[in-house]
């Protein structure tokens, strides 16, 4: 095992050279400056010449991607153009802000989708099932940001039992601990609930599907046969091997969460990485895009990496040389 988490990791490193090359090629093609963001078009060009001399982009294509690679190389993301710091305080600020929001997500997703997904394989054709097919269509199907809109003009808007945005109210620092807790939790309600419904209704169609497979198996008519309680034989023999191939999914929808939090941390204003690259984009802030787009990458790579082990550690048969 060991052997082959390092080969799949020395296997991605061509691959992030050439997911950052493309990316830093891309957006130095793209028309416009990033010094016309930030300043008036009255300035005399002068100014905006020795400005772009101070910034690095008055040198050839080849030349700012070779020192933006050994710098990058050395752990150095450069300084945000728009925010005046280094791109490692902005990463530093937002990272643990887009972790928390999709590990509550992850929650979700597998927690209700493998109880929704198991009631309906326990009873399968019931009304039950039928309006739980339903509705995992239903949310399946819908894009998470029209959800998210839903839920931001139902519960804010319209009953007022949720805040619409941000992470904290603005009398946060003056609350009690308790109450820090439980505001925060609030403004993560709805944020984690339009990440990970999707997807959990993805989940569910999937643990239907593994545990209706499972359960006409000889082994569960055999334990059926001893006159084991339902119960038992659902949740001790049958779910142990339905749910091998769902767990293996969840190395697969860490990178999936971290893409869909772009949208969904712009729409409720959470201060993460997604609503940190949308806002570089607009400001033409390459650094911070640069960044923060490579770590995009990282996580996809790890996110399939962890799948595979998973998928080795849940499943003893797998083996990997």
């Amino acid at each position: 095992m060991h052997a082959f988490i390092l080969k799949r990791v020395l296997q991605a490193l061509p691959l992030l050279l050439g997911v950052a090359t493309l990316l830093f090629v891309i957006l130095h093609l793209a028309p416009g400056d990033p010094t016309s963001v930030y300043f008036s078009p009255d300035i005399d060009p002068q100014v905006l010449e020795q400005m772009r001399r101070n910034l690095g982009l008055d040198q050839p294509i080849h030349v700012q991607y070779g020192r933006w690679l050994w710098s990058f190389m050395h752990g150095d993301f450069g300084h945000s153009f728009a925010q005046r710091r280094p791109v490692a305080d902005v990463l530093a600020d937002a990272i643990p802000n887009t972790l928390l929001l999709s590990a509550v997500a992850i929650v979700i997703i597998f927690v209700v989708g493998v109880l929704v997904g198991t009631v309906q394989a326990v009873r399968q054709y019931s009304f039950a099932d039928n309006v739980a097919t339903v509705v995992s269509f239903f949310f399946y199907s819908m894009p998470s940001f029209w959800f998210a809109l839903m839920l931001m003009l139902l519960l804010s808007y319209k009953f007022q039992l949720l805040p619409a945005s941000q992470m904290t109210s603005v009398s946060y620092e003056y609350l009690p601990p308790l109450e820090k807790v439980w505001d925060r939790l609030r403004h993560l309600v709805m944020p984690a609930l339009a990440l990970g419904i999707g997807t959990a209704a993805g989940v569910a169609r999937y643990a239907r599907g593994n545990l209706l497979e499972v359960i006409r198996q000889d082994y569960i008519r055999t334990a059926r046969a001893k006159g084991l309680p339902e119960r038992t034989v659902i949740f001790k023999h049958a779910m142990r091997n339905a749910l091998i191939p769902v767990i293996t999914l969840f190395g697969l929808y860490v990178p999936l969460l971290l893409g869909g939090a772009v949208l969904i941390e712009t729409i409720y204003a959470w201060p993460g990485m997604g609503r940190v690259i949308v806002t570089a984009i607009f400001q033409r802030d390459y650094p911070v895009v640069m960044a923060t787009t490579f770590l995009f990458s990282i996580f996809v790579i790890l996110g399939n990496l962890l799948a595979d082990v998973l998928y080795a550690v849940v499943d003893p048969r797998i083996r990997y040389d």
